[in-house]
């Protein structure tokens, strides 16, 4: 076990989760299910109480622990995408597979948990000259998925 994982809390779907994320994002795995060895308040004996699992590199354990608790923006993903293909790639996989789009380059997926998909460039234009950063922030700020080539020529102006 690692000495930090994240933990991600979930009604019952953690193994559907922790695959999908296996199957969207490279770095990532379904590491481990376990199973519960007697019944609890949320389940029964054998179902599945927690998945270990990697996201882009992270340790995560899902736990299947019911209804009572939600996700929300405190906590997200952040993926950081080379190119314009590679933003659309993960945020259609994520939208497209019963997710919803928010702003600013942020949406969520069917089970509740908050995903940026930055791409490099607008990080990059965040950091550069007071000016160019304002105009970049400012197309952003219009945006759902972020759209490259529109950040770019913000920053130029």
């Amino acid at each position: 076990m690692n000495k930090n994982t994240i933990c991600l809390w979930y009604d019952r779907d953690a193994e559907a989760a922790a695959r999908f994320y296996a199957e969207v994002f490279p770095g990532s795995a379904v590491d481990a299910v376990i199973r519960a060895p007697g019944d609890y308040p949320d389940g029964k004996q054998g179902d599945v109480l927690v998945v270990e699992f990697t996201v882009a590199g992270i340790p995560c354990i899902g736990l299947n622990g019911g209804p009572s608790i939600k996700h929300n923006e405190c906590f997200s993903f952040q993926i950081a995408t080379e190119n314009q293909e590679e933003t659309d790639r993960y945020w259609n996989a994520i939208v497209n597979n019963g997710g919803q789009e928010s702003a600013c380059g942020w949406c969520k997926d069917k089970w509740g948990v908050s995903w940026q998909i930055t791409p490099r460039a607008l990080s990059e234009a965040l950091k550069a000259s007071p000016a160019e950063a304002k105009r970049a922030f400012d197309a952003m700020m219009t945006m759902g998925k972020i759209d490259i080539a529109a950040i770019e020529a913000a920053r130029r102006g």
